[in-house]
């Protein structure tokens, strides 16, 4: 019934409303009666968040009549003058302000007028400089694939096939080596450490395990585990090698670590 009071913002009576609810909500008993305070809740809450709707961001709205007072007050009116002048006849045009008043009010207003308007460019910054030129860059032509082909090196071709050669009559040696100590002492197991450690040089010790590697790969020697559990290696049988390199895939291979502390 009172909603337009209620939602006034100089009106407290929504406030007033929710303290009586309070002191009500007290002799609350039945469930009847606690219905009726959640219906009061729901409909106060949705006349809180209208109030709150109708509020200004600014917190702060223009008064016209405020702001005339304010304007009359800077001009110098007489209130004396104004009571006396409203007891005499309305033909009486002497006027409320003095005679100067306007032009106070002119003096004050032109300081907010006399600024010169900011300079602004309508497409953008203007420079008197003329641009600089950019320098072209000649993209180098595309050889054809007979031209790259041609272009490569022959050096380093040599470099890449001396390389790979190296390194398999590397494994031969080293697999020559072992197979020759196996025969000479078949009884004596060969200590995986002994053959591949160089105690000069950690680099060829590592060029060492990277060639048994080869060996162990291709099934012609296998690695086990002694009493001590320490790797032994021995070269493979003719046919067993055979047979392992056809069925790559049932072998294990394992990663070692080795540093320069553990070589020493």
């Amino acid at each position: 019934e009172n909603r337009e009071d209620m939602l006034s913002s100089k009106s407290n009576k929504l406030t007033e409303a929710l303290e009586e609810a309070n002191k009500l909500f007290r002799g609350v008993r039945r469930s009847r009666e606690a219905a009726l305070d959640a219906q009061f809740l729901v409909i106060a809450s949705s006349l809180g968040k209208e109030k709150a709707n109708e509020l200004h961001s600014e917190m702060a709205a223009f008064d016209s009549l405020v702001f005339a007072e304010d304007l009359l007050t800077f001009m110098g009116i007489n209130r004396v003058q104004v009571q006396r002048n409203d007891s005499d006849s309305e033909g009486t045009s002497s006027g409320y302000l003095p005679s100067d008043a306007w032009h106070k009010l002119g003096e004050e207003a032109e300081k907010y007028f006399r600024r010169a308007p900011s300079f602004h460019y309508m497409l953008g910054s203007f420079s008197s400089d003329p641009p600089v030129p950019k320098q072209r860059v000649e993209r180098q032509k595309k050889a054809s694939k007979g031209e790259q082909k041609q272009a490569m090196p022959a050096q380093l071709k040599k470099m890449e096939e001396s390389h790979q050669e190296a390194t398999e009559k590397e494994v031969e040696r080293i697999l020559g080596l072992l197979q020759t100590h196996f025969k000479n002492d078949p009884d004596t197991p060969i200590s995986f450490f002994d053959l591949v450690i160089d105690p000069n040089s950690f680099a060829r010790t590592v060029e060492n395990i990277f060639h048994v590697s080869f060996i162990i790969r291709d099934g012609f020697a296998k690695i086990k585990l002694d009493d001590d559990k320490l790797p032994i290696i021995e070269p493979s049988a003719e046919n067993e090698g055979k047979e392992d390199h056809s069925h790559a895939g049932a072998r294990n291979q394992a990663v070692i670590s080795l540093n320069h502390e553990e070589w020493q």
